[in-house]
């Protein structure tokens, strides 16, 4: 991984001082640069769209910065040591589409693609996913984990009870996960992760997790299909979302998850957060598995990321993929 951008150390200094002002030659020992270059950079970091105030023998503070997705802005709020790629967009076909071309093509990973909007979105089997360009976080992770083809169904459940945490720390709500990809919150859809791969004989070559999360609620309101069934985070809390320090912090949770996957240390932990998100658990559920409807209590899933059925008086059954259908409680 290549150093770290010296727009992305300035930003950094100046949003961890606040209101303070933060000197020049503070920055300039900080890059290995003289203060002239500093002030050159600063120029640069205006046409970027950041406003700052400079006095003499005190420095500079940031009086106004992007609120709109902003690579940059991401960046500076990543922790020093989280190196990870950061591509912006405003549209896009879809962000699991680019992750996955961009990694075709060599760029340096582990890399996010991060969108204001979708033309294309899906989720799993197909289905079309809701991308308007109001204030929602569309996010694909791609990485290279160098495991073996089968561990690829623990990815899944492993992204999904992460993101249900980092939902409960920053924002205080009480999230809940549905087999195999659904983030809910009182059985609304918060979200969902779509989980792509490129495969070798005996390794994952590309893995691309891709995230939907619904920040703000369409201008019109949830209609159609969608009305009673979905809920954006800022219908939940009063805490306003900036949409910037959002997506830094969701990226450092993922880009750990992924290094925990990647070690194989994720699977006790893994158990631990399925049980306490899991709104199926205990439940009478149907399941479509191909073209099979099946009945059974969920009981979890196992350590393979398979879901668990009481399906009468015998053990319990597995079952790899299918689609899960419950009653509103």
């Amino acid at each position: 991984m290549k150093a770290i951008d010296p727009d992305v150390i300035i930003v950094r200094e100046l949003l961890g001082a606040g209101d303070e002002f933060v000197s020049g030659s503070d920055l300039a020992q900080a890059l290995g640069i003289s203060r002239v270059a500093v002030w050159q950079h600063m120029e640069k970091l205006r046409e970027r769209g950041f406003t700052f105030e400079a006095i003499r023998s005190r420095g500079y503070r940031i009086t106004a910065r992007p609120t709109a997705l902003h690579a940059l802005m991401i960046r500076a709020r990543l922790p020093q040591k989280a190196r990870c790629r950061i591509i912006t967009l405003d549209t896009v076909d879809s962000t699991n589409d680019e992750a996955m071309r961009q990694a075709s093509k060599g760029t340096e990973m582990p890399l996010v693609v991060i969108a204001r909007e979708q033309t294309k979105g899906r989720g799993r089997l197909g289905r079309d996913w809701l991308s308007e360009p109001n204030g929602n976080l569309y996010l694909s992770f791609v990485f290279q984990p160098q495991v073996a083809p089968e561990k690829l169904p623990t990815i899944t459940p492993w992204v999904g009870v992460n993101l249900c945490s980092f939902l409960a720390d920053y924002a205080g709500i009480a999230p809940e996960v549905k087999w195999p990809n659904d983030v809910l919150i009182d059985g609304l859809k918060l979200g969902g992760i779509l989980t792509e791969a490129r495969l070798d004989a005996d390794r994952i070559r590309d893995l691309v997790i891709g995230c939907g999360l619904n920040l703000t609620p369409p201008e019109k309101g949830w209609r159609g299909e969608l009305k009673g069934k979905a809920v954006a985070l800022n219908e939940l809390t009063t805490k306003p979302i900036d949409i910037n320090h959002f997506a830094a912090a969701l990226v450092n949770r993922l880009l750990r998850a992924c290094q925990d996957f990647q070690r194989g240390t994720f699977t006790d932990r893994l158990a631990e957060l399925w049980h306490r998100y899991d709104t199926l658990r205990g439940r009478e559920i149907t399941l479509l598995f191909g073209r099979e409807t099946i009945t059974g209590i969920a009981h979890g899933i196992d350590h393979d990321g398979c879901l668990l059925l009481e399906m009468g008086d015998g053990p319990l059954k597995r079952f790899r993929a299918g689609e899960v259908t419950l009653a509103k409680r």
